[in-house]
């Protein structure tokens, strides 16, 4: 991804102060153009709300901002990342005012700017503040005829949405959303239905049973999309081996499989090379049964303890007495999210949510 200077720098805070100009000459702008080059080593998070807040103050309240962003609205270089000081500044004088007129216009504010990037962590605040109203236009939202507006309403009321505030409603009542969700599952937009498997790839996280519930009403009824958003929406609660997930998805009970594995190529292996391995599975039953393979990997932290990470291998269907070997090469190599430490590891293999084996390796690195 982009460097927070490259997403929200100088250009695009000038651009935005230019415009803001532009649309409203007679308020100054001045503090805004002058974060162009002094936004320094601030994270993306912190760029939006230190701009939207000089917004806000330069506009003084919601009723002189509202005009202003309806007239910038009308310039097509009014977009990308400068939207989010944007929708910021709305939302902290909505907060701040506070009534019902103001948390209405901060909502219907949110709902214009959300196609110029996306109001998704802003209307935060909002669902923060009047969670009761916020909602009813979340609901609404779900029938527009925009389809960032209909995202809008299932990304901007994820439980656990990236680089956003938690909002205390929803967290606290699991199923508050799926209504919105379920207007929203089939929605002809891709984007719409992969915020809605990620939605309720959030709520798994905590309360499982109303994923599975959900899933599972919706696979009673299904168009040619659901199947492939609700293996996404599950995809955590796989992993985890939830019997619930996996019974939905179609996957077989593990007592119906023999897994002999996983068989290492080898013991030790150094930093950057690949870990090698195989395991097999066979049908016991007497029909067929669909698999899900995953592999666990124990990886050593700093501190000299192991934290289990599941990583995908392979699904498939074994009719009756079948046996089927799986084979994986995986780079042991450092990435961004991940960093590997030296010392004993070790790897399981996951069929069906039942781990098998539980082979030791070597891990040697230069560090």
């Amino acid at each position: 991804m982009p460097f927070a200077d490259e997403l929200l720098g100088a250009e695009q805070v000038a651009a935005l102060a230019r415009i803001l100009t532009a649309v409203a000459p007679e308020r100054r702008w001045d503090a805004v153009a002058d974060h162009a080059d002094a936004l320094g080593d601030l994270a993306l998070g912190e760029r939006a709300r230190l701009v939207g807040t000089t917004v806000a103050a330069a506009a003084g309240s919601l009723a002189a901002l509202a005009p202003i962003v309806e007239s910038a609205l009308g310039s097509d270089e009014f977009r990308g990342w400068m939207i989010w000081p944007m929708t910021e500044a709305v939302a902290e004088l909505a907060t701040a005012d506070g009534s019902p007129e103001a948390i209405d216009i901060g909502l219907d504010l949110m709902a214009a700017l959300t196609p110029r990037l996306t109001a998704e962590f802003s209307i935060r605040h909002l669902l923060i503040a009047d969670p009761e109203r916020a909602m009813a236009a979340v609901t609404r939202w779900a029938d527009d005829p925009d389809e960032h507006v209909r995202r809008l309403a299932s990304e901007g009321t994820r439980p656990h949405l990236p680089w956003a505030k938690a909002i205390p409603a929803i967290s606290a009542d699991p199923g508050r959303t799926v209504p919105v969700l379920d207007r929203l599952y089939r929605d002809p937009s891709e984007s719409v239905r992969r915020s809605v498997a990620n939605h309720l790839n959030d709520i798994s996280r905590r309360h499982p049973e109303v994923v599975v519930a959900t899933a599972s009403r919706w696979l009673d009824d299904p168009d040619d999309t659901t199947a492939p958003l609700v293996r996404h929406a599950l995809r955590t609660l796989v992993k985890k081996g939830d019997p619930g997930a996996l019974r939905v998805l179609g996957f077989g009970t593990p007592d119906d499989l023999t897994v002999t594995g996983p068989v290492l190529d080898t013991t030790e292996i150094a930093l950057g090379d690949s870990l090698g391995f195989e395991a097999t599975v066979t049908n016991t039953a007497d029909d067929a049964v669909t698999v899900v393979v995953d592999f666990v990997l124990h990886l050593r932290k700093a501190n000299g303890a192991t934290a289990p990470k599941v990583f995908k291998l392979s699904t498939a269907s074994l009719a009756p007495g079948e046996t089927r070997t799986f084979r994986k090469a995986f780079p042991i190599r450092p990435i961004t999210t991940r960093r590997y430490y030296p010392g004993e590891q070790r790897l399981e293999i996951q069929v069906n949510g039942r781990r098998h084996g539980g082979a030791p390796f070597l891990l040697t690195t230069d560090t």
